[in-house]
């Protein structure tokens, strides 16, 4: 006989987590399903323990400079076996604190991996039935929250081993640290890694195949953030494409071409950033009519995938693969289903990069909204001249802001410099309020603060800028 739920979420991360909360808050009797660890990929193998890496990264570098604040010690060192035992502790705190939560609002963690079959009221609609293992559940609602992994390029060799050539997992938990390392893609998860490598002195190169890193940024911030890389010591190749990546006997060797000539690379270890999949496969989506388009579930609105009662959330549905907009998602699909008027899937989503300097951004780029047809008016200011930044001696980087010159409302944010991931939310909120350069003209910033700058930013936009 089968155990009965209103509603079944598969996944524990971010998105699966806090979906299944948010439907025991509305009364409904909620299951989740996981086959490793409560938190997900996230929590336990990717947004957490990374920032605890770059965080130890961070500090480390920042030693080489103490003389700027008037300090010295004697000798800097690292111990990276502590450095990782860190990042990992912390994940086992967080993923201790889903267990908790999960008790707390009476959620039935089942584990295990899990099958969808009809159900016994499929015919009338009702949702697929969930196997895991011996056991059968079932329920009004479930919820697909079963994220993504890393791409894979077996014919040219982009397949980690584990042991030379990593993927985000691998290059959490490495033994020992490589002299040289060369990394495939320069978005976020790739820059991270780069940026955490070098600071503890590892030769790093980076190879991206289009013509700039960090792509789906503003075109002068992926500038800015180029050139600040460089200055660290990160070597790239851009554009360029990979051909091969072959193991030697020590380490491995990529064949390159950048330009219209080849060329090779050699080093001890190999990060493979080039993208995510969807975990899609073994569930039985195909038979149950599921459209997959590209390994991920084709969804409406609200989530749903077009078969009575399941619904799927977070990177299994698609871009932008980041944690908040999963949770987001999920909170709105199990409102949706309670009947509720759901929050706006339209919100504007931020996108963060934890690299030294941070990168950050919402809303569309200059050009994006120039495609778009719009008459951008744009406004930027540099840390340079902040108070607080000169004060702190971080003074690398800028913020832009993008207006619509007909509407005054804000559309796009860009940030690049020390902490703006704790900044951007600001211009989140303002955009999610719809609020105009004259409302941001009248906010007050505190002084002195590095905050200053939003402001600043948008007197910009409009001839107003009083520091410049």
């Amino acid at each position: 006989m089968a155990d009965a739920f209103d509603v079944i979420v598969i996944g524990s991360g971010p998105g699966g987590y806090v979906t299944a909360i948010r439907a025991s808050q509305l009364g409904f009797k909620t299951a989740i399903v996981e086959r490793a660890e409560l938190g997900g990929i996230c929590l336990n193998w990717g947004c957490i323990p990374t920032k605890a890496l770059l965080k130890s990264g961070e500090i480390y570098e920042t030693l080489d400079h103490l003389k700027d604040y008037g300090l010295s010690v004697e000798k800097r060192a690292f111990d990276f076996t502590a450095v990782i035992q860190r990042s990992r502790k912390v994940a086992a705190q967080l993923s201790g604190g889903i267990t908790f939560l999960m008790k707390k609002h009476k959620i039935e963690v089942v584990e295990g991996s899990a099958k969808l079959e009809k159900g016994p009221d499929s015919s009338k609609g009702g949702a697929p039935t969930v196997v895991v293992g011996s056991r059968k559940l079932t329920a009004k609602h479930v919820i697909l929250a079963t994220g993504a992994r890393a791409r894979t390029i077996p014919p040219i060799g982009l397949e980690p081993d584990g042991e030379r050539i990593w993927t985000y997992r691998e290059a959490l938990v490495p033994e020992n640290v490589p002299k040289t390392m060369v990394v495939i893609g320069s978005g976020a998860i790739g820059m991270e890694f780069a940026s955490f490598y070098r600071a503890l002195g590892v030769d790093v190169t980076v190879i991206e195949m289009l013509p700039r890193i960090l792509p789906v940024e503003d075109e002068e911030v992926s500038k800015a953030a180029h050139k600040a890389f460089e200055k660290r010591g990160i070597k790239f190749k851009v554009p360029a494409a990979v051909k091969k990546l072959a193991k030697t006997a020590k380490g491995v060797a990529l064949d390159i071409e950048i330009g219209g000539k080849a060329e090779t690379l050699e080093a001890d270890v190999c990060i493979v950033a080039v993208g995510i999949v969807g975990n899609v496969e073994d569930m039985g989506l195909e038979a149950l009519g599921v459209k997959i388009d590209r390994t991920h579930v084709v969804t409406d609105s609200h989530g749903g995938t077009g078969v009575p009662g399941l619904y799927a959330i977070g990177d299994i549905a698609g871009p932008p693969w980041l944690a908040h907009k999963a949770s987001h998602e999920g909170v709105h699909c199990i409102e949706h289903i309670a009947g509720l008027k759901p929050a706006n899937l339209t919100a504007p989503i931020p996108g963060c990069t934890y690299t030294n300097p941070q990168v950050a951004s919402v809303g569309v780029t200059e050009a994006q909204a120039k495609e778009q047809g719009l008459e951008p008016k744009v406004g930027r200011f540099p840390f340079r001249v902040n108070g607080k930044a000169i004060a702190a001696s971080d003074t690398e980087g800028f913020i832009k802001v993008v207006f619509d010159g007909k509407t005054g409302a804000l559309i796009g944010a860009h940030l690049i410099g020390h902490e703006v991931t704790e900044m951007v939310q600001g211009f989140a909120i303002a955009m999610t309020l719809e609020a105009t350069e004259e409302d941001l003209h009248n906010v007050v910033f505190p002084h002195p603060t590095m905050s200053e700058a939003m402001h600043e930013a948008t007197l910009d936009a409009y001839g107003k800028v009083l520091h410049i």
